[in-house]
Order: C-alpha cells, then sequence, then structure tokens
C-alpha cells in the first residue's frame, strides 16, 4: 500500500512539475499576444521557468555535440526552419534555414539589433550592437568601415601586417613549445591596436588584450552577477577596459590639438554630423571595445583553425603550398620579396580553404535581432519585441546546402557561388562585419608565409574541442611551430 502510495505521489509531482514547466513561461509570455498570433508562432519549446532553455543550450555547448541543442528542436517540430525558445532571458524565434536567416538580416525596416542587455553591458549600449538609432549606425559604419576596408586602405596596412606576420613566425619558431591560439590572437590584437591607436605601449597592448580573454567568456554565459561566476568577471573586465581607454581618449584629445590625423582614434575624436555634434567619450569608448574585440578574436581564431586544417589534410596542404610557391616564383625581381594586394587576390584555392574553415568553424554561431512589428516568415509569427536568433552553425551545417558538412573540403567551392543566406560568416545585410576584407587579408598573408616556411607539431591532437565562448582545442593548440627547408 505504502509503495503504491509512493509511487502516486511521484507520478502526480511529475506531472506537475511538468505542467509548471508549460504554464508558467506561457502565462507570462504568450497569453499576452493574442489568439490569432499565439496560433500563429513556430512551434518550439520555452523550456522552464524564467530560465528557459538556457541550460539545454549550455549543456550542448559545454559537450562534445553543440548542434545537438538544434537537433532537440528538429526532433521534436520536425524541420520547420523556425522554433520559438526563451534564451537570454527573453522570448526568442530562433531562425535556422537560409531564406529566413536573409529576411531577418536584410530587411532593417521590421529588424534591429536585439543583442541581449547583458551582452549590450559588456559591449557598450553606444557600440554598433547598442541602442543607437539607425541613422547613427550608417554614420558610425560609414566612418570607421573605410579605414578597415577597399583596396587603398588594405595597402596601407599590408607592410604592417606581412612584417609581424614574419617576425611573429620567426619569433615562435624559436621559442619551443607555445600556445598557438594565444600568440595568434596577440599578433592580431597588435594588428589591429595599430590601425585604431598607431600606437601603445607594450604595457597597454598586453593589459587590453588579457581584459578582452575575461570579457569574451561573460559574453555567452548565464548573466549572473555574482563572484566567481563568468559574467561577473566579464563586467569588471569591462569595466576595466573603459578606464584604460578613458584614460587614452583624454591623453590623445590633449595631444591632437597640434598634430595631423593618424589614425581612427584621430578620426573618431574629430567626426562631426551635419548639426556639427562631435562623438561624446562614450560612444568613442563603445566603438572601440566592440571593434578592438572583434577586429582580433575572429581572426586569431580562423587562422587557427586553418592551419589545424591544413596540417590534417597532407593534400589541401600540398595544393595551397604549391599556390604559393608559384607566386613567388612568378614574381617580378624588382618586387623584394613583399607581397601585393595583387598577388593575395590570386591566391585562389588559398581563398577556398579560408571559406572552407570559416563554414566549418562558424566563429559567430548566432546573432540577436528584434522584431520592429509582428512579422511573418514562411507561414509562422514573429511578434513584436521577441528576440530572433539567426543560427549560422544550422545553415553551415546543413546537408542540402553542403553535402557531407562536417568534413572539410575546399574543393566543394570550386565553382561555387554561394546563393544569398547559405554562406554567413560575416553576417549580411548593412550589418555585416565591417572588417571582412581585412580579416581575410590578414589571414591570407599569415598562411602564404606559414605554408611557404613552417609546420605545426601539436603536443595534444586528440584534445577536445571548447565551443564556448568560441571553437577551439581546450590547450589552445600547444604544439610547436618548426621552420622547413
Amino acid at each position: 500500500m505504502e509503495v503504491g502510495l509512493n509511487w502516486a505521489v511521484f507520478v502526480c509531482g511529475g506531472v506537475f512539475v511538468w505542467l509548471m514547466r508549460r504554464v508558467v513561461n506561457w502565462w507570462v509570455y504568450e497569453r499576452v499576444l493574442g489568439e490569432k498570433i499565439r496560433w500563429s508562432l513556430p512551434p518550439g519549446d520555452l523550456g522552464w521557468p524564467f530560465i528557459g532553455n538556457m541550460w539545454a543550450f549550455l549543456r550542448a555547448f559545454k559537450s562534445t555535440n553543440p548542434d545537438s541543442f538544434i537537433s532537440s528542436f528538429v526532433n521534436s517540430h520536425g524541420r520547420t526552419g523556425l522554433y520559438k525558445a526563451l534564451m537570454f532571458g527573453n522570448p526568442s524565434i530562433i531562425v535556422t534555414v537560409p531564406e529566413a536567416c536573409k529576411r531577418v538580416l536584410t530587411d532593417d525596416e521590421y529588424f534591429k539589433p536585439g543583442w541581449p542587455s547583458s551582452t549590450l553591458k559588456l559591449i557598450g549600449r553606444k557600440s554598433f550592437i547598442g541602442s543607437i538609432t539607425y541613422e547613427e549606425h550608417k554614420r558610425l559604419r560609414r566612418l570607421t568601415a573605410a579605414p578597415v576596408n577597399g583596396h587603398e586602405a588594405l595597402s596601407l596596412y599590408m607592410r604592417y601586417i606581412e612584417d609581424n606576420v614574419v617576425l611573429a613566425l620567426e619569433k615562435w619558431a624559436g621559442m619551443g613549445q607555445i600556445e598557438v591560439l594565444t600568440e595568434l590572437r596577440r599578433l592580431t590584437f597588435r594588428i589591429i591596436m595599430y590601425i585604431f591607436m598607431s600606437s601603445e605601449s607594450e604595457q597597454v597592448m598586453e593589459a587590453l588584450e588579457r581584459e578582452y580573454t575575461t570579457l569574451n567568456y561573460g559574453v555567452r554565459a548565464m548573466a549572473i552577477n555574482l563572484p566567481g561566476f563568468a559574467y561577473h568577471k566579464a563586467l569588471k573586465a569591462r569595466k576595466n577596459l573603459v578606464a584604460i581607454f578613458q584614460s587614452i581618449v583624454d591623453e590623445r584629445r590633449e595631444r591632437r590639438k597640434n598634430r595631423p590625423k593618424e589614425d581612427m582614434m584621430d578620426a573618431l575624436l574629430d567626426v562631426e554630423d551635419e548639426n556639427g555634434r562631435r562623438l561624446s567619450d562614450e560612444e568613442i569608448i563603445d566603438v572601440l571595445v566592440m571593434y578592438l574585440n572583434a577586429g582580433h578574436e575572429s581572426s586569431g581564431h580562423v587562422t587557427m583553425w586553418a592551419i589545424l586544417f591544413l596540417q590534417e589534410h597532407p593534400q589541401v596542404f600540398q595544393k595551397a603550398k604549391a599556390e604559393q610557391e608559384a607566386i613567388v616564383r612568378n614574381r617580378s625581381p624588382t618586387q623584394k620579396g613583399r607581397l601585393s594586394l595583387k598577388e593575395v587576390r590570386q591566391m585562389e584555392y588559398l581563398s577556398k580553404v579560408i571559406d572552407e574553415t570559416l563554414r566549418v568553424v562558424t566563429f559567430s554561431f548566432v546573432v540577436f535581432r528584434e522584431a520592429k512589428a509582428d512579422v511573418n516568415i514562411s507561414g509562422y509569427t514573429i511578434p513584436k519585441g521577441w528576440k530572433v536568433l539567426v543560427w549560422f552553425r544550422s545553415v553551415h551545417f546543413d546537408p542540402e546546402i553542403y553535402p557531407k558538412p562536417k568534413e572539410f573540403n575546399p574543393s566543394r567551392w570550386d565553382g561555387l557561388t554561394p546563393k544569398a543566406g547559405t554562406f554567413l560568416p560575416f553576417g549580411a545585410g548593412s550589418r555585416t562585419c565591417p572588417g571582412n576584407d581585412l580579416a581575410k587579408l590578414e589571414i591570407s598573408i599569415f598562411l602564404h608565409y606559414f605554408l611557404l616556411n613552417y609546420e605545426l607539431e601539436r603536443l595534444n591532437p586528440s584534445c577536445r574541442v571548447m565551443y564556448l565562448p568560441h571553437q577551439r582545442p581546450k590547450d589552445n593548440c600547444l604544439g610547436r611551430i618548426r621552420r622547413v627547408s
């Protein structure tokens, strides 16, 4: 009798928990929408009360199979391409198919940036991902994109990038055991610092790079502002970054009075809108926080993965190396061993290697938007005010678009022009990453010299891969860079 009673209590408790899980978030987020919108929402599950789907997300991305998170929606609800969820504290629609991704990223009339408030506190409300107006975004983008894109700008930075790549590889070859990812991040950070600030001391660069490492660990973490948690540490890092940048801005304003414009910092200090308004210190600092972070993290990580993929696929390595050798062999004697932009654009196979690396790694696996009004996509309604998570990983690993998607195969790009919405390493639309040309140039120059003169010996080739905050080997690619004859 007692066993039967305990079993009944257990069953009733389970039913109660299930009902609470289903009802609480429905009551808070869906009940207020009205019957018509409720019935046209995409399928999905808002998860546990208030926590939503974050446990499932973190569990998947801390496992060896991050794609199990989206697979759980597909297995439960079918390949609908849109799913409702509760993510980062907000009711959200996850978008996983090219056509819908393209619409959300390019339709500025109905969608605006929708990053979680926790992320805005870290990156800055006056940055590109913040609460600035569309016109402010266009103005800032116009100002900051020109120095990091286009033929003239890239030609300007090529020598600096090339010199630092050559010196870095020579140095690493003599250091013995290194964390390749850590060293690459330092290299790419030095480059973006040069573009924005021309010259800062080694101490300042090391301090900034250290704080950025801590900041990034908090961007994808749950927003728990308590000691010991990643988000709490990231907030402290943000505070330290702001203090460092404020001192740099103050010192630069004083120096600017009697010197010509030299770098992006000078441009930010001098720019005026049509009404003569200049950027505030907060606006300048938030732009710096965002650009210096984005400008080195992605380049460093993608370069490391490109090296690993090349080493793991000897035929790809040899084909890419042969292309670089041909470029050097066909060089004019007057060129004195320097790369030119024309030569970089002749690296057709290496460009495919980089694109395939960008696809397989998908450095930014998701971006956030917010619906400005009720929007119908693929027969489903995205309610006004709900977040929209454009899930790049699902697109880049769709076997209908990319056969054997987990396989690294640069030759899949032979004669392939991706359809809109199917290849999104830098996003799309008016908010496409403004530094994409610079990033690909950095990666191309590095791989040129690596392929010609070096190889990597990994110490832990079977090291586990981590996926938060970005995909990387747990040991940050511990190994030795060796010079080859």
